[in-house]
């Protein structure tokens, strides 16, 4: 209780949130590497994941989450293109 007498709430901060998850998905990312998964869609899966992350930190460290317009395009794009080349590589290469 604080000195009013009323109880003290304490709410996960979406950062936080954001944070937890994104140390989930590296995890995640590594335990996969660890074991030693390989294949097509595995490295999809890692990919996707990697690009997943970006977004969350543009969106939540970057504070592009609710900026309209221009920039919020300007991360979106730049995940996607790489992701869409690396994904076009990978498919074509198999």
């Amino acid at each position: 209780m604080n000195q009013t007498g009323t109880k003290t709430i304490y709410a996960v901060r979406p950062c936080t949130f954001v944070y937890i998850v994104l140390m989930t998905l590296t995890v995640i990312t590594w335990l996969v590497g660890k074991a030693g998964l390989h294949g097509l869609e595995i490295s999809l899966f890692v990919l996707s994941f990697a690009l997943f992350k970006g977004l969350l930190i543009g969106d939540y460290y970057m504070g592009l989450r609710g900026i309209k317009g221009l920039w919020r395009w300007v991360i979106i794009i730049w995940l996607l293109l790489p992701g869409s080349l690396i994904t076009w590589a990978f498919v074509s290469a198999s």
